[in-house]
């Protein structure tokens, strides 16, 4: 067993945590439906399975008092939440103090006001409910926005829960893939405790640090389609242009095909990956593409070494696509299975998912342009009604910021319905986390003034409030980033 683990600040609260769930007859593991809540949920499951504690895994979409009233309900005398948990403390520490369960936590949501819990069930560190079996970043002075995930936070966990002789860090790659799904990768580079979850990953042979192309479908994209959909990076004839990015290629020599089938990006030598590399940066050059923007084509990739070249299971970023097209479609079942290994239906069922996901994203960007966004002098904002799922709307408030119309200087909200009531969905950009906005508190401060909550990360959060609200919570919201920002 390791005695620091790769996040050292943290390891006596894993050890805390690994002991209490080893005294546990059975464990019941509740988690998130997003990519980075997947992987969190594939880890511990994985390592409480090598342990020899049983486990039974469920997944919430959200985990308000109703929901942890049911986990309550199901008489596990130990639960264990994770990439959430955290800022629900307020409702798990009554439970808790009720003796309904024991719980462990392995997050990086920021947690909830100590005075808001049952005193007889938390602590308070640095402003925070904490308790002792409580893995949060945010606890010992980490971001939990950028440098450990909830699937990081449930890997330092597994790292604790090694039986003697065993060892865990095969499952680094799956931190990894939450890291990236997540959007932690700081200008293209995971960084902070994230940095040693890499380090342990390459150290077991299932992770490759490189310096590649940074476009999205490196793997499994046709490379005219790569180019084409490269909008991350805009280039003039290339972009949105499926002739001019075939055209490009088929100018640099390249043989677009073999044996009748289109090649990826990842069937290319490096000699011809350079080529096109210099010729892409070339074109954005005499296209006068902005230097900072020019930089970002280039970037670090993380690669999932025992996968097969040509998946998307090979790629952080592909990898954890895919499993957020299973759990925001009612079938985290199918994602979970997948990060546990199962090659078979469960991955047919993914990709069948991810066409659909991808169908549903572009259609949903499609409608944020046809109806554009409203803007107030803080934020902006667009109302999807039914027209966009609710699990999805956040993907595409990100997608759309930025975009022809969007400023990419406000944060954006978006409003979805759900279940009679109004999910919310809001996206920052660095630069604006870097002037002060934390959307986490926007959210959670807005939602709470018209009878709803929220909470997250500064760079992305959401939120749940009463339906008619949206109005008074577009003000609210204003006025808080007005605050951050003055």
């Amino acid at each position: 067993m390791s005695t620091s683990g790769p996040v050292p600040a943290l390891a006596d609260r894993a050890t805390a945590s690994a002991d209490r769930l080893r005294a546990a007859d059975r464990v019941l593991l509740a988690s998130h439906i997003d990519a980075d809540g997947l992987t969190s949920a594939a880890i511990a499951t994985a390592a409480l399975s090598r342990a020899g504690i049983p486990v039974e895994t469920v997944f919430k979409k959200q985990l308000d008092a109703d929901e942890i009233a049911s986990i309550a309900a199901r008489e596990y005398e130990t639960v264990l939440f994770t990439d959430f948990g955290s800022g629900q403390l307020d409702v798990i520490s009554d439970h808790v103090a009720a003796g309904d369960f024991e719980a462990v936590v392995a997050d990086h949501h920021q947690p909830s006001a100590p005075e808001d819990c049952n005193a007889d069930a938390v602590v308070e560190t640095d402003g925070y409910a904490d308790f002792e079996c409580h893995c949060n970043p945010l606890l010992v002075g980490l971001d939990g926005a950028s440098e450990l995930s909830g699937a990081g936070a449930a890997y330092v966990l597994a790292r604790a829960l090694e039986p003697d002789g065993g060892d865990n860090r095969d499952l680094a790659a799956l931190a990894v893939v939450g890291a990236v799904g997540d959007m932690q990768a700081v200008g293209g580079e995971l960084v902070g405790a994230n940095e040693g979850i890499v380090e342990e990953g390459i150290a077991a042979d299932v992770l490759e640090e490189g310096t590649d192309l940074s476009l999205y479908g490196k793997q499994t994209r046709p490379l005219p389609k790569l180019l084409e959909y490269a909008t991350e990076v805009p280039i003039p004839g290339i972009s949105n242009d499926q002739a001019g990015a075939t055209k490009f290629l088929e100018d640099l020599g390249l043989d677009l095909k073999r044996h009748g089938e289109w090649r990826t990006w990842a069937d290319l030598s490096d000699d011809e990956r350079q080529t096109v590399a210099s010729a892409l940066v070339q074109r954005a050059v005499t296209r006068g593409v902005p230097a900072d923007k020019i930089q970002s084509l280039v970037g670090t990739t993380y690669t999932l070494t025992t996968e097969p070249t040509g998946t998307e299971l090979r790629d952080a970023s592909e990898f954890s696509t895919l499993l957020n097209a299973t759990a925001r479609y009612e079938r985290a079942d199918v994602g979970l299975a997948v990060c546990l290994g199962d090659r078979e239906a469960p991955l047919e069922q993914a990709r069948t998912l991810l066409s659909n996901h991808r169908r549903n994203l572009s259609e949903g960007l499609d409608l944020v342009k046809e109806r554009g966004v409203t803007r107030s002098e803080y934020v902006q904002y667009f109302e999807a009604g039914d027209a966009i799922r609710e699990t999805i709307v956040g993907i595409v408030a990100g997608m759309a910021l930025g975009t022809d119309g969007v400023d990419p200087d406000k944060p954006i909200v978006a409003f979805a319905d759900a279940d009679g009531e109004t999910k919310v969905s809001s996206r920052a950009t660095g630069p604006l986390v870097g002037r002060g906005v934390d959307l986490s508190v926007v959210m959670r401060e807005a939602a709470q003034s018209v009878g709803g909550d929220g909470g997250g990360h500064d760079i992305a959060a959401g939120a749940t409030i009463p339906a008619g609200e949206e109005a008074a919570f577009i003000e609210a919201a204003d006025d808080v980033v007005a605050g951050q920002l003055d």
